[in-house]
C-alpha cells in the first residue's frame, strides 16, 4: 500500500484505526454468545467416560437454563440415565448449588468443583456465560490446534475469578480470530495446577448459530482419563422462574 493509499484507509476508518487492541472482553463476551444462546433454553446433555480408551461410566442428563437479568443463567438439572439416579435434579442459581434425591426428598448444598461423572464436575453441566465470573486478559495471538486437530490462528487469554466460589480459580482460553469460537481451555484450581483440558468441537447449527455440540475434557494429570460432553436436542423456551428456586425441587415435574 503506497502512503496515499494509507492516509485514505486512515481517514476512512478513523483516528482508533491505528494501534487498535482487541477488547478482551468483547472477545469473551463474542465466544460466550457462540457457545450459549442468549435467551432460555434447554439441552440433553450426554456424558461418557473413558479410561484408557474404554468405555468405563455414561450419564444423560436434561439441563433447564434460563436467562437472568444479570446475563448470567441460572440451570436446573435433571438426571434420566442411568435408571439408578432417574428423577434426581441439581439446581445452579446465582453461585449456589444443590442437588434434590425425590427417594429421601432431600436436598443438600454441593460444591461446583465436585466431580459428577468422569472428568466433568457439576459445574460443567450448567450453563456459564463466562464472562460475568471472569475478568479477562488479552495474553497474545497464538496458532492452536482445534478440536478436529486443525491449526487455527487464535486469540489468547487469560481469565481470573471475580468471586472465589465459581467452579474454577483461573482458566486459560484460546478463542478462534476468525468466527469467534472457543477452540479449547484449560482450568485451574487455587493453587495453579492444572485440574482439566477441554477441547471444543463439532459446532452445528443450533438456536440461531453455529454451536459446539462436543466438549473432550481431558484429565490435567492423565490424559487417558477422557470424557467426552455431548450437547443435543437444544430447544429455546420459556422457563420459569420457580424451577430456579429450591423450595421447588420437590413439586418439579418435567414437561
Amino acid at each position: 500500500m503506497n502512503l496515499v493509499k494509507f492516509f485514505l484507509v486512515v481517514a476512512l476508518l478513523g483516528p482508533g484505526a491505528i494501534n487498535a487492541a482487541p477488547n478482551a472482553d468483547a472477545i469473551l463476551a463474542a465466544s460466550d454468545a457462540i457457545r450459549n444462546p442468549g435467551r432460555s433454553f434447554s439441552v440433553t446433555v450426554t456424558l461418557t467416560d473413558f479410561q484408557k480408551g474404554r468405555q468405563v461410566d455414561a450419564s444423560t442428563l436434561q439441563s433447564y437454563s434460563r436467562l437472568q437479568s444479570s446475563g448470567q443463567y441460572s440451570s436446573l438439572v435433571r438426571f434420566v440415565l442411568p435408571s439408578r439416579d432417574s428423577g434426581k435434579l441439581m439446581l445452579k442459581n446465582g453461585n449456589d448449588m444443590w442437588f434434590y434425591d425425590p427417594t429421601n426428598k432431600a436436598s443438600v448444598r454441593l460444591s461446583p468443583q465436585q466431580r459428577l461423572l468422569g472428568q466433568a464436575s457439576n459445574g460443567d453441566v450448567a450453563t456459564v456465560n463466562l464472562g460475568k465470573d471472569y475478568k479477562p486478559t488479552l495474553v497474545g495471538e497464538e496458532e492452536v490446534q482445534n478440536g478436529e486437530r486443525q491449526m487455527r490462528k487464535s486469540y489468547k487469554l487469560a481469565l481470573e475469578a471475580v468471586s472465589p466460589d465459581v467452579t474454577y480459580a483461573s482458566i486459560e482460553m484460546w478463542v478462534d480470530i476468525e468466527n469467534n469460537r472457543p477452540i479449547k481451555a484449560r482450568f485451574f484450581a487455587e493453587s495453579s495446577r492444572l485440574l482439566k483440558t477441554v477441547y471444543y468441537r463439532k459446532f452445528q447449527p443450533q438456536i440461531g448459530a453455529e454451536r459446539p455440540t462436543e466438549s473432550v475434557i481431558i484429565d490435567g494429570l492423565d490424559p487417558q482419563s477422557v470424557t467426552l460432553m455431548r450437547f443435543s436436542d437444544y430447544a429455546a423456551r420459556n422457563i420459569p422462574e420457580t424451577w430456579m428456586q429450591r423450595d421447588f425441587l420437590p413439586r418439579f415435574q418435567p414437561e
